[in-house]
């Protein structure tokens, strides 16, 4: 047998030591008549120890053979049975990738439930996936409160944090739209290594700061330690004297390798968690079998002698002894009950070797922005009662206002018919916002629907995604648009990803507001006059709407609500700052950039564009504020061409029909793609590939878009960016070429 081959080693080992009774030693001494723990729990326990072995055993043997796709699996982790089995599966379990036991044990819960037949399809990437379709291996079951994580180093603490806060949220509030139970506490494990990742550290600040705040985030984070992160160990120690001392963090140890201990810390913790509402971080010792992944090969890094010990130390020989020293099991029957569970895997695996695949790239993008939970939305809020809430305000209401102003009035709308939706993020509550777009909504709504986050954009869309799984329909917001590269992947990588990996199954529809874009007055500086929106466009699932105007805004807000709420989007709504207080176009005081609020029901359908003139010699297509610029330039361009232009304003940058838009275009061949962020990445530079790929005639194509720098502070500070001059002068060469 060949010293690379751990896992035959580790199989014929547990059969050698289990008949010769050569067992480790107990690090935790607890005997089952000190307890309430009946043996056939522990039996139970150790059948699903045993199923994830082999799961892991057969596993390996599939892919040798191109069979099977799965990357990491459980083995040395097999004590997490545990968890399914201590925690309801009311309770909603945000899941490391080595949790094959406690998918297991939870399924357990559920009589009908299928788990070796459904993990071994999520193995064989099978389109027959209950939970992914075969589009990745991952842990997740909607009848068991799982949803499916992929990256789970620590991407899916901060959404598990914000699942947490919002089970007594929606208690406090009365959402009718929940889908956990008031009582409900959220799971949520991962690695020793994982706990050093910038977001997982994000969570935990978050959760202890909520908690030394007063408030309730009923969270038990769950700490697999194994020692090792890949290849690099972990300190010992590291975990506890981390975490052990932290404020608002309650910490528990436990023997990952004994089952008994496991049960009581964990019930304790349950008890605890589910009453006090507090979060708590278990920490569980472990070890861990295999290497880190199918190819990862531990000799290369690790002397043989600590790998030899490590698998000696396996849970399931420690589960083994303390069955046998508890008179649960003999040796023979640990045995046989060994053999006919590998008989039962190895059968429905390779059963599951047959099954269907996913093979074009329709079946794949299916799921992107499916959802398999259709609400219908809430009725207009009466007239009086939108009187009682606006106050005197309600008579300035059909006055023109400025893109801030109305982008207020339609939040507080918002708010009123969407009992769901709430408001959060950094200053949005008392102070209203840098810019005052969210004025009065604390005062309209109180603190539990407007509330501010700290200043940490990871929480804040981690927040938003936690509520978005449970019923609501947040409207989260960052600041300023570069503060959204700081926790990017948790709109990427999580947030957009789960309606991909689950079916539709889960959604965490959002709407993240996101004031941005360059033109500012009296700002510079990359931080504050980001114009870049490359970071949303490569996104898929995802809609991004930029309004150029307050009427539109306003609309398309509503839109963003409603597609969020009917059909579980996430839509990122970026507001053109310059463009907040805007009051006039040509000339001062001119009044041609306010408007009159939307009637309500006003909305502006997905990928809808608005057209300015309908003239053939130019056709300008823009967003946001080039918008705003290009139609001061239209004016100058017709009057110099002596003939009309026409002005396309996209105003949403994803779902672009662009058949329709080369509709809008006709007979004109002269095309500006006026884009205000950077030409490299920028939006235009795929639309212009876009509408030269689908016309069937020729188009004369130019791109005038911003430099490929940050934007500097001054007098500078709009120098790289497209102008009125520069959009005259761009037109004018276009047509005269």
């Amino acid at each position: 047998m060949s010293i690379f081959n751990r896992e035959e080693i580790i199989d014929q080992n547990f059969l050698d030591h289990v008949r010769l009774g050569h067992f480790p030693s107990a690090r935790t001494n607890i005997h089952l008549s000190q307890t309430n723990i009946r043996s056939s729990e522990l039996i139970s326990l150790f059948e699903s120890q045993i199923m994830s072995r082999h799961m892991d055993l057969k596993a390996r043997i599939l892919k040798n053979e191109g069979k099977c796709f799965y990357t990491i699996g459980s083995s040395g982790h097999e004590g997490n049975a545990v968890f399914g089995k201590v925690f309801p599966y009311t309770d909603m379990a945000f899941l490391h990738y080595r949790s094959g036991p406690f998918f297991i044990q939870r399924s357990k819960q559920l009589p009908e439930s299928t788990p070796i037949y459904d993990i071994a399809l999520s193995f064989m990437a099978s389109s027959d996936d209950p939970i992914s379709g075969g589009r990745h291996k991952v842990i997740g079951s909607k009848k068991l409160n799982i949803p499916p994580q992929t990256s789970t180093i620590a991407s899916h603490l901060p959404k598990a944090v914000g699942t947490a806060f919002s089970i007594d949220r929606a208690k406090d509030l009365d959402i009718s739209e929940r889908k956990l139970k008031a009582e409900s506490i959220i799971l949520c494990s991962f690695g020793d290594a994982s706990a050093n990742h910038a977001t997982a550290l994000s969570a935990f600040n978050t959760a202890s700061w909520v908690s030394n705040s007063g408030g309730h985030v009923p969270i038990i984070f769950i700490c697999e330690d194994n020692g090792t992160g890949i290849s690099v160990p972990t300190n010992e120690h590291w975990i506890e004297q981390n975490f052990s001392n932290r404020l608002g963090l309650q910490y528990v140890k436990t023997d990952g390798l004994h089952l008994i201990d496991l049960m009581i810390k964990s019930r304790q913790v349950e008890h605890d968690c589910r009453i006090n509402r507090s979060p708590i971080f278990l920490h569980m010792k472990t070890v861990r079998l295999m290497g880190h992944a199918g190819s990862d090969v531990e000799v290369g890094y690790l002397p043989l002698a600590e790998i030899e010990a490590t698998e000696f130390n396996d849970p399931l020989l420690h589960s083994s002894r303390i069955l046998i020293e508890n008179n649960c099991l003999s040796s023979e029957e640990i045995v046989r009950l060994y053999e006919s569970i590998r008989q039962q895997v190895n059968h429905v695996f390779d059963a599951t070797t047959l099954r269907p695949k996913l093979e074009s790239a329709e079946d794949v993008i299916e799921s992107i922005i499916a959802n398999q939970s259709s609400r219908k939305i809430p009725k207009q809020p009466s007239v009086k009662t939108r009187k009682d809430l606006f106050g005197k305000e309600f008579n300035r209401m059909d006055q023109s206002h400025h893109m801030a102003k109305l982008i207020n009035y339609t939040l507080s709308d918002l708010l009123l018919r969407y009992e769901n939706t709430l408001i959060f993020g950094e200053d949005v509550a008392q102070k209203g916002g840098v810019y005052h777009v969210t004025a009065d909504l604390y005062k309209q709504f109180g603190v539990r629907r407007v509330f501010n986050s700290p200043l940490d954009e990871t929480s804040i869309i981690g927040f938003g995604i936690g509520f978005g799984q449970n019923g609501f329909i947040p409207i989260p917001e960052i600041q300023f648009l570069a503060y959204f590269h700081n926790a990017e992947d948790q709109l990427r990588g999580e947030a957009a990803t789960l309606p991909f990996f689950s079916k539709g199954q889960f959604t965490n529809p959002m709407v993240l507001r996101v004031p941005g874009l360059a033109y500012q007055k009296g700002f510079g500086g990359h931080f504050h006059n980001d114009n870049s929106l490359t970071v949303f466009r490569d996104i898929p699932g995802l809609i991004l709407a930029v309004p150029s105007n307050g009427a539109d805004a306003s609309r398309m807000l509503r839109t963003a609500v409603r597609e969020a709420y009917e059909n579980g989007r996430v839509v990122v709504f970026v507001e053109p700052i310059a463009l907040y207080m805007a009051k006039d176009l040509y000339e001062p005081k001119d009044g041609k950039w306010v408007f009159q609020y939307p009637d309500l029901d006003e909305e502006i359908p997905l990928g809808e564009f608005s057209e300015y003139g309908n003239g053939k010699t130019l056709t300008i297509i823009t967003y946001g504020n080039g918008l705003y610029l290009s139609l001061q330039a239209k004016k100058e361009i017709e009057k110099k061409l002596k003939k009309k232009i026409k002005v396309i304003d996209l105003r949403w940058l994803s779902d672009i029909n662009i058949q329709i838009l080369l509709n809008a275009i006709g007979t004109c061949e002269n095309v500006l793609i006026v884009d205000e962020c950077r030409r490299t990445g920028c939006h235009g530079e795929g639309l212009i590939s876009n509408l030269l790929s689908a016309s069937n005639k020729h188009l004369n194509i130019r791109l005038h878009a911003a430099e490929d720098s940050f934007i500097s502070i001054g007098i500078a500070a709009t120098a790289t960016l497209p102008s009125k001059s520069s959009i005259i002068k761009h037109g004018l060469e276009l047509v005269n070429d």
